[in-house]
């Protein structure tokens, strides 16, 4: 009856599981300037490489894992426990989330789709969101397929969790939960890697994949989203790969695994648009393979029964296969999830107070309190469900979101930014927003994401003008220059770079092209010492170590340097009587000279003596 059920859906799973169109977003850059206090980018196990970690805010984290297995770097986000903050030495239990069919390359279907950012918020696990996968049923493949090389139950089991236990205080106690293809994957996986998980929620998985009728409509299935070939995946249908995968097979391995298994009907439920007939939603592919979800998940459910493993079976009398419902199921499964992982189930019992407690109620966008206040250095913080708020003589503030993220990811107060000063305001033109610190401030776009500006660089900002000024938002971190003499800092129409021989100095538009033509700071130029000035007929210069770099709208930008550079200023440079430089300079025939053409004429230097030729 099965084969049959699983036969007549076929088509409503080729038109598609949930799917939602959106706007790729992507990923900020690394920070690469202050030295945060948490986890660093270094070796893990052989061959597993942390390459790069963006604090997205102060509590939800993105790395990026170069695979050995997968042979590319693979995004894996998590969302820090409660207490990361106020216990600095704890260490806390990890839930896996899985993701559907049509995983996002950008971010985990869990918190794209659901509150499960702000329902974990105050629970203290941490958890592990991996990104991609689609199609993959996150196991390892017989084969390359379309691009993918798919090895993600090595990457999930062996690669990753060395990182987590050493770099992000996770412990060994672990729990997975998974929708659709990933509540297939959270139960063979624990099947299949005995004692690695201590829990496992499927919620609308396909719990049965080898049963007549079941490797046709997986096949259908990840040819449609994607367009993989399912025997790349365990090979020939039906065969020992799949048997191997199969949670209905491998049922009697969950011993000891404490288990949550949920499935909807297919009928019209409280998420779904009814479509006029009865029983009958708009979602027609969710509503046939929730029948499916339904099916497989009690053909699993009699398995354990018979073979006396207990499990938490939910069926639910309505609904169909969509994120709504995994949502609520989320809600429902934790207290079982948290009693496994032996954590508390109800949230923590705080309070805010005083400066910090003003400060909240004047911000009730940071929603209830996660922890009681504790000191940082010379001052106070409380964490909240969506911010922090620190107290220090500069006062109570409020640091959030991206910039709450770059804030904790530069090592917070006791980082080089030290304590806010103000809270997070919107920039004149409307484009950005900022928050002030102690030494610095942080500004993000949407375009660029948040990036910290301090120092020297911030100063030489400031006096430009900040955002209004001719070099615009900032695009990168405070980096250190190949050299090891200064730091450089990217924005939207340059770079500031400083050393401490040269000071803080902007490099702009073409003469920007230029300089990095010329190597940039370990070319022939060297560092800027001046900014950017404005000349004769709208022209443009800045003057490095070596040389300067002249730009006209009429002429474009050349360096001109020395021995060229003194003869020219000379003759008054552009407003003396060989205009502006036309081109570099060039070896004379002989080897012997130089020569640099301008507008009106050209230098040369022969022999270390120099003739001007108007």
């Amino acid at each position: 009856m099965l084969g049959v059920v699983a036969a007549t859906l076929v088509a409503p799973v080729v038109a598609g599981l949930t799917t939602v169109a959106v706007a790729s977003a992507e990923p900020s850059v690394a920070q690469s300037g202050p030295v945060s206090t948490g986890p660093s980018a270094t070796q893990a196990s052989p061959g597993t490489t942390v390459r790069r970690i963006d604090w997205l805010t102060d509590r939800r984290v993105a790395l990026w894992i170069d695979s050995p297995s997968m042979g590319t770097p693979i995004q894996v986000q998590l969302l820090l426990a409660r207490d990361w903050n106020i216990a600095p030495d704890a260490r806390f239990p990890a839930v896996f989330m899985l993701d559907g069919m049509r995983a996002r390359d950008d971010e985990n279907g869990w918190t794209y789709e659901t509150d499960a950012e702000s329902f974990f918020a105050d629970k203290n696990v941490n958890v592990v969101l991996p990104v991609g996968g689609q199609s993959s049923f996150y196991s390892d493949w017989v084969d390359q397929n379309n691009g993918q090389n798919y090895k993600w139950e090595t990457f999930l089991t062996k690669e990753l969790p060395a990182i987590l236990e050493r770099d992000w205080r996770t412990t060994d106690k672990r729990g997975v939960v998974g929708l659709s293809m990933g509540g297939t994957a959270a139960m063979f996986l624990p099947a299949r890697n005995p004692g690695f998980f201590q829990f496992a929620g499927s919620l609308s998985g396909i719990l049965t994949t080898t049963t007549l009728g079941m490797p046709e409509a997986i096949k259908y299935a990840m040819q449609d989203a994607g367009g993989f070939d399912s025997e790349a995946m365990w090979g020939t249908p039906g065969g020992e790969g799949w048997e191997a995968h199969d949670p209905y097979l491998l049922a009697d391995k969950l011993k000891g695994v404490s288990l949550y298994v949920s499935s909807g009907s297919g009928s019209t439920g409280p998420y779904d648009q009814p479509s006029g007939v009865p029983g009958v939603s708009t979602n027609y592919a969710g509503m046939g393979l929730e029948i499916l979800s339904r099916l497989t998940s009690q053909a699993f459910a009699t398995k354990l029964n018979k073979l006396g493993i207990p499990a938490q079976i939910v069926y639910r009398p309505s609904g169909t296969h969509a994120w709504p419902y995994w949502e609520f199921e989320l809600h429902q499964l934790w207290p079982q999830l948290a009693n496994t992982l032996g954590v508390e189930v109800t949230g923590p019992d705080c309070a805010a107070a005083g400066a910090i407690g003003d400060t909240a109620a004047a911000n009730g966008w940071l929603g209830e309190c996660l922890t009681p206040e504790y000191a940082v250095g010379a001052g106070r913080v409380q964490d909240f469900t969506f911010g922090r708020v620190f107290s220090a003589d500069t006062g109570a503030v409020p640091v959030a979101g991206a910039i709450g993220g770059v804030y904790q990811g530069s090592g917070g107060p006791a980082g080089p930014l030290g304590y806010p000063t103000t809270g997070e305001s919107g920039t004149p033109d409307g484009r950005g927003r900022f928050n002030h610190f102690q030494h610095g401030a942080i500004y993000w776009t949407p375009e660029n994401g948040a990036h910290p500006v301090r120092g020297a660089i911030f100063e030489e900002w400031k006096r430009q003008g900040w955002e209004g000024g001719p070099l615009g938002y900032p695009v990168l971190d405070e980096a250190r220059t190949p050299d090891g003499r200064g730091v450089v800092q990217g924005f939207e129409i340059g770079a500031m770079y400083w050393s401490e021989q040269t000071g803080a100095h902007a490099v702009q538009g073409m003469i920007m092209d230029t300089y990095g033509r010329l190597g940039y700071e370990t070319g022939v130029l060297g560092y800027p010492t001046a900014s950017e000035q404005v000349i004769k007929d709208n022209g443009r210069f800045s003057e490095f170590e070596h040389g300067r770099v002249y730009w006209s709208p009429a002429t474009g930008a050349w360096p001109v340097r020395e021995p060229v550079l003194a003869a020219w200023l000379a003759e008054g440079a552009e407003n003396g009587r060989l205009g502006y430089p036309v081109g570099d300079v060039v070896p004379l025939e002989g080897g012997n000279g130089v020569r640099q053409d301008f507008q009106a004429g050209h230098v040369t230097v022969v022999d270390g003596k120099a003739a001007v030729s108007p």
